[in-house]
């Protein structure tokens, strides 16, 4: 998944089920942490302010992935 496609997914979701998408951009955020690690997760989050509307939080560390 590039970060593009995450995009995509995400205002895919939110357009499609609103204030219930929180599930389906769970399962695109998980996919974006393991393909992309936290930077490009965190950076999502703020680009569409998640933890404010879903409860999606940033990530603290990239330890995973390094």
């Amino acid at each position: 998944m590039t970060l593009d496609d995450a995009r995509k997914r995400i205002e895919s979701a939110v357009t499609q089920y609103g204030q219930h998408a929180a599930p389906v951009l769970d399962l695109v955020m998980n996919e974006v942490r393991s393909d992309m690690g936290a930077k490009a997760f965190n950076q999502l989050v703020e680009e569409f302010d998640l933890e404010l509307e879903y409860n999606i939080a940033p990530l603290e560390s990239d330890y995973s992935n390094s």
